[in-house]
């Protein structure tokens, strides 16, 4: 058969798959990324062949290869070829989904045919998608195999081969990953899922407004943009609730809407359904708007405009939000703020937060609106403190001294044991008061939109370092966090369990 021909599109490749079961053909079907074909791949699938009369090989799309930003290395295209190149193939097609569930449920084969590697998943455990496919094989009355011959890893072959980081980040995985193994780095993000886990801040409507340049007046010194297109994003502690919430099973928000343009309709559509909301209404205020103009052939952030009540919150606004902290706080393991400095947490509120919180993971945010005039030391306590540089150096009056001195100063002030300060490109540094310091690298490949990502960092790590992870690790799931973050638009999604573990994976193979 040529090579060419085996490449087919999954819905005739099912049609024939059943014209094939109906003249008794016996169907082997397997699955993969397949980035870096290699001689493990190939004796696998000749394994695979021997057991039926047809031979299908389904791989991933490339949007779902969750393996990290910088993956797969090789486009689905010439992945598909490289398989058709294979004698023992009779065909190939692409799916469409993040698994192989939907394609075994469509091809239907008598054998799903996974290497040896897939007898060490956990296959009883249902996050595990060993789980998920070996239902799926169960069910449309075929068999689940496995093949037994030298194993390698492509993301192995491609960290060491075919690097994708400098050597200096190349070499701090190798380090990292000679300490801490795969299960070690993931338990604090498995063992998070029964944490009740609370949420605090402003709910932000992130609105890009797409264009294109036309040029500039010709009358005054103005940029002039065609409207293109409009898209609105969940932001602020919305999206911090949407991250956490693929997480732990508990999670509880409250936030202020605005009486005026509460958007809620929207908000409530954008919120994970097992969020437990608390909306506040803040009095002749709009929920929070930040609208950006953007040229969309560049991706160039043009101009920003808030819709916002930057005065300070109205007496009984407050009183609501501080009966309603009061009565829930201690309620929860972990507690997050994220502080946007907006106007909605007052001393009042914030001291409650600081009496009351079991543990109490913020973050004081500094932005156009509140530059200069909101830091880290509006709180008094904390047992986790995330921030950007330019935050702590704020915090500091300091524009080029010694960041580690700053660090153990806000540990200091704020009697807070943890802290992690996150450095765009330059990664992150974390601090334990029994550790030390930690730096570690970036591992963000293309940066497409660097909004949200700070506090995407800050709401993953409050989760593990509440169950006393080391900093250390705590900072490289960080930055693992931060680079799929740093991947989409905005808060175009939130941070997916299987895709950071996927992702987590490939780093340490």
């Amino acid at each position: 058969m040529a090579r060419n021909n085996k490449i087919r599109d999954l819905n005739e490749l099912t049609a024939l798959m059943q014209t094939l079961k109906a003249e008794g053909k016996r169907i082997a079907h397997s699955h993969g990324v397949f980035d870096l074909l290699h001689i493990g791949h190939i004796r696998h699938l000749e394994q695979a062949r021997k057991l039926g009369d047809v031979l299908v090989v389904t791989l991933t799309a490339d949007q779902y290869v969750n393996r990290g930003p910088h993956r797969p290395v090789f486009h689905e295209d010439l992945r598909a070829e490289a398989l058709a190149a294979l004698e023992c193939v009779d065909y190939v097609a692409i799916t469409r989904w993040p698994m192989a569930v939907e394609a075994i449920r469509l091809l239907r084969p008598d054998f799903y045919v996974k290497g040896a590697e897939g007898k060490e998943a956990d296959a009883d455990h249902p996050d595990s998608i060993m789980h998920e496919e070996a239902a799926a094989i169960k069910a449309v009355g075929g068999q689940l195999v496995f093949t037994e011959d030298i194993t390698y890893s492509s993301s192995n072959l491609i960290n060491q081969y075919l690097p994708v980081f400098s050597k200096e980040v190349s070499e701090y995985l190798a380090n990292f990953s000679a300490r801490y193994s795969v299960g070690d780095v993931l338990r604090y993000l498995r063992s998070a899922q029964p944490l009740k886990v609370l949420v605090v801040g402003e709910a932000i409507i992130d609105e890009y407004q797409y264009c294109e340049a036309i040029g500039k007046s010709s009358k005054e010194p103005t940029l002039v943009v065609k409207y293109l297109s409009t898209e609105k994003f969940a932001g602020g502690i919305l999206a911090a609730g949407n991250h956490v919430a693929n997480f732990c099973d508990y999670v509880g928000l409250i936030t202020f809407l605005g009486s005026d343009a509460p958007q809620e309709e929207f908000i409530r559509e954008r919120l994970n359904s097992k969020i437990r909301k608390k909306f506040l209404y803040r009095q002749g205020s709009p929920t929070i708007v930040k609208r950006r103009f953007v040229e969309s052939y560049f991706f160039t952030k043009l101009l920003e405009v808030y819709e916002i009540n930057n005065g300070a919150v109205a007496e009984d606004d407050n009183a609501n939000l501080c009966a309603t902290l009061n009565e829930q706080v201690s309620e929860y393991d972990v507690v997050i703020v994220i502080d946007f400095g907006h106007g909605m947490l007052s001393s009042e509120a914030i001291d409650i937060l600081c009496n009351k919180a079991r543990f109490l993971a913020v973050n004081a945010q500094s932005n156009a609106e509140n530059r200069g005039y909101h830091t880290i030391s509006r709180y008094p306590r904390a047992d986790y403190v995330c921030m950007a540089e330019n935050e702590i150096r704020l915090e500091a009056r300091d524009r080029r001294g010694d960041l580690r001195q700053m660090v153990l100063d806000v540990s200091r002030k704020l009697a807070c044991g943890k802290v992690a300060v996150t450095r765009g490109k330059q990664g992150c540094l974390c601090y334990g008061e029994d550790e030390g310091f930690f730096e570690v690298p970036a591992f963000a490949g293309q940066i497409v939109d660097r909004i949200g990502a700070g506090d995407a960092f800050l709401s993953l790590t409050a989760l593990c370092v509440a169950q006393k992870a080391p900093m250390e690790v705590v900072g490289f799931i960080g930055n693992c966090v931060g680079a799929q973050a740093v991947a989409t638009v905005g808060n175009r999604q939130p941070i997916e369990r299987g895709s950071l573990f996927s992702h987590i994976e490939s780093l340490l193979k």
